[in-house]
């Protein structure tokens, strides 16, 4: 399906769609952040110091809960979370940029009137924000060294150009699968009360609560086009799906080879915390509780699907609601 096919079925058939852009225009508006306006950047509290324990990497983090990184000396877990940290901010910097460019190809086509327009424009903006956001922080931490995505991650997101003109389903699934992740990530922490410096706590805070807009668009465009494909091509994304969850879960949230080399860390601690230990393969799970439940929703969940989703490790339970926090057993 094209874009202009795609289009002008929304302004012709879907008013409720239409309302839902409408609201999260109106929420750009009257809850959004400016970098520079809402972080006090040059406050003392958020001053960054070599010795301060709170760069050390939290449980909720793979690699901070694995025995060998408790084992470092604080000194050497400290340079490792500030590293971490900076990383991670810069893979996210890296993504936000590749989605602006898809947004602003995918506007092109998109007719007068169409709401759509509006929303889309108010999300590249906040992620131009974001990409201000996140390079100001790594600026600050001073790990000059980190890198964002390496060079085989950049040749995998070439798919993103084709995809927003010739399958924009699939370029909003590869969105999401390089929301969720970051998204998961952050408000585990958030939640889970973790002792964060104050200037990352602050960047996530702002991060999460217009990424929920971001990800409840991704969700609806989801929701209002997939049930319209023709079978061929909704039984290829339903495949390509849970494929793009993983790879971009691994572009996201592993740590590159950069930061192994510089830190020393063995291979089976690598390959342990990322992803082969129990606890990290619930966590992986749990990353994609909401976009399964999606899945499900729209009929992408076929038995082809569901065994790739298995197969690929991220399988699992659907939320109730979005962003609900994981279930477990009793």
């Amino acid at each position: 399906m094209t874009l202009s096919t795609a289009a002008a079925k929304k302004s012709t058939t879907e008013p409720e769609y239409h309302d839902v852009l409408r609201g999260l225009s109106e929420g750009s508006v009257t809850k959004h952040f400016d970098p520079y306006v809402d972080i006090d950047w040059d406050s003392p509290e958020l001053a960054v110091h070599a010795d301060d324990p709170r760069w050390i990497m939290p449980e909720e983090d793979p690699l901070g809960r694995h025995p060998w990184y408790k084992a470092q000396p604080v000194e050497r877990q400290i340079e490792m979370g500030m590293w971490r940290q900076a990383g991670i901010a810069k893979v996210g910097l890296d993504f936000e940029q590749l989605l602006i460019r898809g947004l602003m190809q995918y506007l092109i086509s998109v007719p007068n009137g169409d709401p759509e327009f509006r929303y889309v424009t108010h999300e590249a903006a906040e992620e131009c924000n974001h990409t201000m956001m996140f390079q100001e922080m790594i600026n600050r931490i001073g790990h000059h060294d980190v890198i964002g995505m390496g060079p085989v991650d950049r040749k995998l997101t070439m798919i993103i150009w084709p995809a927003v003109k010739y399958f924009p389903e699939l370029f909003f699934t590869m969105i999401l699968g390089g929301e969720e992740p970051i998204d998961h990530l952050q408000k585990s922490l958030l939640r889970g009360g973790a002792d964060l410096h104050p200037m990352v706590q602050r960047v996530m805070q702002i991060h999460v609560a217009e990424e929920a807009r971001h990800i409840s668009f991704a969700h609806e465009y989801l929701r209002r086009n997939v049930p319209n494909m023709n079978p061929i091509t909704k039984t290829v994304l339903s495949v390509a799906f849970p494929i793009a969850m993983r790879v971009m879960l691994s572009m996201i949230a592993t740590p590159p080879k950069e930061f192994v080399e510089k830190f020393d860390i063995p291979d089976e601690v690598m390959r342990e915390a990322y992803w082969g230990s129990p606890e990290a393969q619930i966590t992986k799970r749990d990353v994609f509780a909401d976009v399964r439940a999606l899945v499900v929703s729209t009929g992408l969940m076929n038995p082809v699907a569901k065994l790739t989703w298995r197969l690929l490790g991220i399988d699992g339970p659907v939320s109730r609601y979005r962003s609900e926090p994981a279930r477990r057993a009793a």
